[in-house]
Order: C-alpha cells, then structure tokens, then sequence
C-alpha cells in the first residue's frame, strides 16, 4: 500500500544511496561534489545581487537540503554564534567553514571614513581560495596545512632604511647639539629648561603609543617624525622667515613687526615646514601611510617635536627675563594650558593626506595635502591673533585662551578616539575577505579584529610555552594584511602588492602552525574568550 507521505515511485520511502554513492537527482537536489552552491535557490555568488553575493548561505543538513541544526556544546563561537557541527569530508578533500572545500560567507561591517569597498572592486582584486585551512570550530583545535616557501618581494629595501638611518642620526646629532648649547648657556638652570620643556613631549609620546597600538608604526618612522618637528623644521622655519622678511624690505615692507610675524609669518612657515614631511612619507613610504589614524599619529610628533624646540626657545628666554617666575608663568601657559596646540594644527595635514591615502592615486595624495595645510594655517592663525588680541585683557583673555585651548585639544583627543575604533572595524572588514576565501576562520577574524578577542588571545597563549610571542606575531600580522588588503583593493601597488599579499598570508599561516605545535590542550582558547 503506498504512503502518500512519499511522492516516489509506489509511495515508498526513498532508500539511502550505498557508502560513496550520490543521492539521487528527485525531490531536493544535494550539489554535486566539487560545485559548493546547489542548483536550487542559491545561485552562484556572481549571478546574485550585488548586495547579497557575501552572505552567508544556509548549508545543506545531513539528511536533507535544509541548515543544519544548530548543536550547542563547548565549540560556541566565543560571542553566541555557534560553530556550524563538524561534518566528515569526502575521501581527499579538504572540509571548509561553509561545506566541503567551501568557506563560508559572511559580510562586515563598513568603516564610517573609508573609501567604500564595493563588489566590483572585490572581484578585481579577487582572492585565490584556500582550501587547507581551519574549519569553523574554535580555531584553535586544530592547526593549518604547511604552505610551499614563497620568495620574500619586500627583499631589497635595506638601502632606503640605510638612507633613513643616516639621515637619523644626522637629525639626532643636530637635535643634541641644541639642547646641549641651552644647557652651557643657561647653566645652572639649563637642565630644568629642558626637563619643563621634556614635560608635554612626553606626555604627547605616551598618548601616540596608546593610540598607535592597534597597528604599530615603524620606530624608525615615529622617530623620524618627532626628529624632523624638533630639528629640520625649526632649521627650516628660521631661514624661511629671513628670506621672507629680507624680501618684504626690498619692496618697502617691514615686516618685522610682532603681529605679523605671529599672525601671518609663524602659521605660513611653520605649518608648510612642518606638513611637508607627511607628504614626503607618503610619497616613499606609501604602505606607511594608508589612513586618517596613520596621519594623526605621524603629525602629533611632528607637532610635539617642534613645540619641544619652540618651548625650549621660550622658557630660556622668560628665564633671562624674569628668573624663576618668569620661567614657571610660561611653563604653565605653554606646559599645562596649551601642550597640545602645534600637534593638533599638524594633524589636520596628517587627516587630509590619511583620508586620501586610501583612493589610490598618489596625484590625489599630494593634492591634498592642500585642505589640510589651510586648515592648520587658520587654527595656527586664530591661535596667535587671539593671544595678541586677548593679552592686554589680563584675566579675561587668559579664560578666552584656555578656552580656545581646551576646544583644539579636545578635537585633538576626540579625533584620535575615533579613529582608533574605526581602525578597528576597517581591520574586521578586511580580514572579512580573506575569512571568505578560506584564509582565516569569522572565529579568528572576531578575535584579531578587536581589543578584547586579543586580549582573550594572549591570555589564552600564555597558558603554554612559546606560544605567546607567536600570537603577538600572529595579531600584528594580521593587522599588516588588512592593510595590504586596502592597498590592493585600492589598486596601490599593482601586481607587485599582490604579490606581497600572497607572501604574507603565507607568512601568516606560518605563525599560526608554529603556534599551535606549541598548544596541547585545544580548550584553553575557549575558557579564555569566556572569561
């Protein structure tokens, strides 16, 4: 008697294929091995709407066309989503997070001040699938496949870091001469000179570290940064105003004058000697440069290393003036109520090249490095107008100054802030590509992508030898290829960026198979994350 449960020939229920065989073709079609999307309401990722083609997909059940159910257990994902249940492979072939050799699919958010990352530009810049990689569990169960040696192509950059090195230490030693001359001039009042004028450069080095540790610039360059504000641009800024002021007088001009000197002179010169070093980093150290965050940093010890010199000129001048009170009175009106204005004039530079950084052309990069000088210019400008206006207004103008401090300041740390945590989703969205291409686990991808998954992730390496140092490694690996990753997509590079991105994906897999060889007890990952 046939069940009408069982639209199949008789009414029968439909046997289960032999071990190995096919299910057959009626009723709910399984893909056939080696195509990763079935043939029925999911469509290859290309012939989908642009808006859905990096969703994930619902993946096929054991014993049926419908998702899989969901099997709570100690393989959670660390924030509520659980992993999907491991599933045995086909003889051969490698299991991937969204099916047999297949990752799965998921979209990231976009950051808020970031050229957006469309589909046509993800399908130029195309990923090569990796297939060796992690199912979605908790990642660390299980360790990578062993890749082949790719050649280094970033080999052969040793001449410009000697280039830079010299140029370093010749900025050093100038940089040393002048405190030591303040010092022999001064003394004995030379070396509390310089520790008051130390006192807001250490304060502004402290918070560019804090800031910076998301994706750590090179030493080299921050110290290039704070050298060329302290030394090269103050150099340059002096002969600058002679040249300038010589030329007025040729034509009748004096121009010798307090109020346009400060007004005029001081924002022009100072402000173009000091931004010119953003745009030549950008320019030769391109992959540096990638954002609005890399500019802040960069200018804030540009701007701290030129108000270091600035303040060493002016509180050795009050000391000579007035002694003591006259030194502690410009201490406290440039130390303590105005540390942070020449970083934050700087940083408008540094935001309006980062902005531009990331669309690709270096034409563009330069061009405008020009809103951001004005910028600066203009906050300079109202700064010194203002003191010169205000400084016959005794109390008055002293409130009206640290007002006007107090607002450049906070847009000093309020633009930090901010992008820092765009940083951080920008970071998430580009290693979202490499998650979708089998590269990484969304599991690995939610730990490097935020500061408590990182945290939670050395906790965890500490717990067995060796592994810390590797997960160190594996976090700031991670961040340098989501930079690669916007370079890329951007088109900055072009083939030669390609190829550094193949070999530090490589390199990254690496890291990861040496960690875990050092790991024994694969929950340690996830006891950490439920801390």
């Amino acid at each position: 008697m046939s069940d009408p449960r069982y639209p199949g020939p008789q009414g029968q229920p439909p046997q289960r294929p032999p071990h190995g065989q096919p299910f057959p073709q009626q009723g709910h079609p399984r893909p056939q091995q080696g195509h990763p999307y079935p043939q029925q309401g999911h469509p290859h990722p290309q012939q989908q709407p642009a808006h859905a083609r990096f969703r994930p997909q619902p993946q096929p059940g054991p014993h049926g066309s419908g998702p899989a159910p969901r099997q709570p257990g100690p393989h959670d994902h660390p924030h509520g989503r659980p992993f999907p249940p491991q599933q045995p492979a086909p003889h051969g072939q490698p299991v991937g997070p969204g099916g047999y050799g297949q990752p799965e699919q998921r979209a990231y958010a976009q950051p808020r001040f970031s050229p957006t990352v469309t589909q046509e530009m993800r399908m130029r810049a195309q990923l090569q699938p990796h297939t060796g990689g992690p199912s979605e569990q908790p990642w660390v169960t299980q360790a990578i496949q062993r890749q082949p040696q790719l050649a280094n192509p970033t080999e052969g950059a040793d001449l410009a870091r000697t280039i830079v090195s010299i140029g370093l230490v010749a900025l050093l030693g100038l940089g040393l001469l002048l405190i030591l001359g303040f010092s022999a001039v001064l003394l004995p009042a030379g070396p509390i000179v310089i520790l008051l004028a130390a006192v807001p450069l250490l304060f502004i080095m402290l918070m560019v570290w804090w800031f910076d540790r998301w994706k750590p610039q090179p030493l080299l360059l921050l110290i290039a940064c704070l050298l060329w504000g302290a030394v090269a641009s103050i150099i340059m800024t002096l002969i600058a105003q002679v040249i300038g002021i010589s030329a007025l007088a040729l034509v009748g001009i004096d121009a010798s004058g307090d109020v346009l000197g400060a007004v005029v002179f001081a924002p022009l010169f100072e402000e173009t000697t000091k931004g010119i070093f953003l745009v030549v980093i950008v320019l030769a150290a391109r992959k540096y440069f990638e954002g609005p965050l890399d500019g802040w940093v960069y200018g804030s010890l540009i701007g701290a290393g030129f108000a270091f010199t600035e303040n060493l000129l002016y509180l050795s001048s009050s000391f000579e003036e007035a002694a003591v009170g006259g030194l502690a009175m410009t201490f406290i009106m440039r130390g303590v109520l105005s540390p942070l204005l020449h970083s934050t004039f700087v940083i408008c530079h540094g935001l309006s090249i980062g902005f531009a950084a990331r669309r690709g052309q270096w034409w563009l990069v330069v061009l405008m490095w020009i809103p951001g000088l004005i910028a600066g210019m203009f906050l300079h400008a109202l700064w010194n107008g203002t003191a010169t206006i205000t400084g016959s207004l005794g109390i008055v103008g002293l409130a009206i100054m640290v007002v006007l401090s107090a607002i450049m300041s906070g847009f000093w740390l309020g633009s930090g802030l901010l992008l820092r945590r765009n940083e951080s989703i920008h970071t998430r969205q580009s290693l979202g590509d490499y998650a979708n291409a089998g590269w990484l686990t969304h599991g690995e991808v939610d730990m490097l992508g935020t500061w408590k998954g990182r945290r939670a992730g050395k906790r965890w390496a500490n717990q067995y030898p060796g592994a810390l140092p590797e997960m160190r490694r594996l976090i700031r690996k991670s961040a340098d290829l989501a930079s690669i990753r916007t370079r890329v997509l951007a088109g900055v590079g072009g083939e030669k960026e390609r190829q550094v991105e193949k070999y530090e994906l490589d390199q990254f897999v690496k890291i990861r198979t040496n960690m875990m060889r050092r790991v024994q007890q694969p929950q340690g990952f996830n006891q950490a994350m439920r801390r």
